[in-house]
């Protein structure tokens, strides 16, 4: 689709006031995209704990739930092509969320809903709060269409070891019985390939791979940039090959960014203009 102006994304997620994660993440992605945003926020932050500390708050499910009620009753959601969730906080958000995404398939039955379902990650592991692991996977995962977990995420989600790429599409196909209709799933190792990272979208037509070199870089709020930049390119295109090789490339680019200025945190500012390439840097490859 070509974005309208008043196409729109509700986006529920973290805030930070210093950095970029959570909607601080993806909503200038989705902007420079050409979709308008709704930003609901799960909680609020002076910046990421992967800092080393945690400072602000977590709202309460029945204030975001306000906040959501508020939006509907504007008749916001009718301008909205698509949901997306990502950090939530408290578990109890989930149903706060499940009953948005319900109210948005009411108002525009052709919306779909992005679901990252944040969990953890390799190294740290786990490292949200206790029931969101088992919501994301029995309640969000399942009605959502697109699910980008990372790795470790997949792992968790599908209840198996995911060591290798055929152990990654086994994984999707796994979630995918379950309810979504494309897999996209970051952060896996290539053991063949250990200087490189991939990405696999998995969907019942097939598979598709893209590999990039591994920058010496982890930061926060790559998962959260990522999800955007697919969703807005998903949107756009309706095809899972090229929405792949349109966000990898772009949050290569934003990555490389962060990397040559030696920042801590995401330089979205800098690297917008590659936000839609008009040739993508990297290409997917089909599997069979």
């Amino acid at each position: 689709m070509t974005p309208k102006g008043e196409d729109a994304v509700l986006s529920i997620q973290s805030q930070v006031a210093y950095g970029h994660v959570g909607n601080s993440a993806a909503t200038l992605p989705l902007q420079r995209l050409g979709f308008d945003v709704v930003p609901v926020n799960t909680v609020q932050l002076a910046h990421h704990p992967g800092h080393g500390s945690w400072c602000g708050h977590k709202l309460e499910p029945a204030q975001i739930a306000r906040i959501l009620d508020g939006v509907i009753r504007r008749g916001a959601l009718g301008h909205c092509v698509a949901a997306l969730s990502g950090y939530l906080g408290d578990a109890g958000v989930g149903a706060v969320v499940l009953d948005a995404v319900v109210a948005l398939r009411a108002a525009r039955p052709d919306a779909i809903y992005l679901c990252d379902p944040v969990i953890g990650d390799d190294g740290p592991g786990v490292f949200v709060s206790e029931g969101i692991p088992e919501l994301m996977r029995d309640r969000l995962v399942p009605a959502a269409d697109i699910v980008t977990p990372n790795r470790f995420e997949l792992a968790f989600l599908a209840g198996r070891t995911v060591a290798t790429l055929a152990d990654a599409r086994q994984a999707a196909a796994t979630l995918r019985a379950r309810g979504p209709r494309l897999v996209v799933a970051t952060s896996l190792a290539l053991p063949d390939d250990p200087d490189r990272l991939a990405v696999l979208a998995d969907d019942r037509d097939g598979s598709w791979l893209i590999a990039t070199p591994r920058l010496p870089v982890s930061i926060g709020g790559t998962g959260d940039a990522f999800s955007a930049l697919f969703l807005g390119h998903y949107l756009r295109t309706g095809d899972p090959r090229q929405a792949l090789e349109r966000a990898v490339s772009a949050m290569f680019a934003l990555v490389e960014h962060t990397l040559a200025r030696g920042a801590d945190e995401l330089r979205l500012v800098a690297a917008q203009d590659d936000f839609d390439p008009a040739t993508p840097r990297f290409r997917a490859q089909r599997l069979v």
